[in-house]
């Protein structure tokens, strides 16, 4: 379901994604250093894991291919809270998934809607959506 992608290095940007030793991360800052006298422009990528929240470092040469994961981002309803799993299923197409209970989100309960990212076998619950029912 998910894929990777291979992008240039020096198109990458802040905010967005990249595979760095295996793992997803969002890009948090980049410097660019400008071309020597033997050698080619390159970048500083310093990100953080999306699912494992650990700070990773990438350089490389602007002109070097990186891998780029498209991350799957969607809504979900609570079905159950179980210990430190929660038990989502997909507004869409009602596919059922357990994912670890975000400690920076409280109060979560059967019924709240929330939105989560997924790579693959990942899941990241990002926010608690807020009802509209009046």
């Amino acid at each position: 379901m998910s894929e990777i992608k291979f992008a240039n290095v020096g198109h990458l940007r802040e905010g967005g994604y990249v595979m760095i030793d295996g793992f997803v991360c969002q890009i948090k800052s980049m410097e660019k250093s400008k071309p020597g006298k033997h050698g080619a422009a390159k970048a500083r990528i310093s990100a953080m894991g999306i699912f494992d929240n650990q700070k990773r470092n990438l350089m490389a040469p602007v002109h070097a291919d990186a891998e780029v994961p498209v991350v799957d981002r969607g809504n979900a309803q609570v079905v159950a809270v179980m210990g430190g799993q929660v038990q989502l299923m997909d507004v869409a197409t009602y596919e059922t998934f357990n994912v670890p209970k975000p400690t920076e989100i409280k109060d979560l309960a059967s019924g709240d809607e929330v939105e989560y990212l997924r790579f693959e076998q990942l899941f990241k619950i990002l926010r608690k959506r807020t009802s509209m029912t009046g």
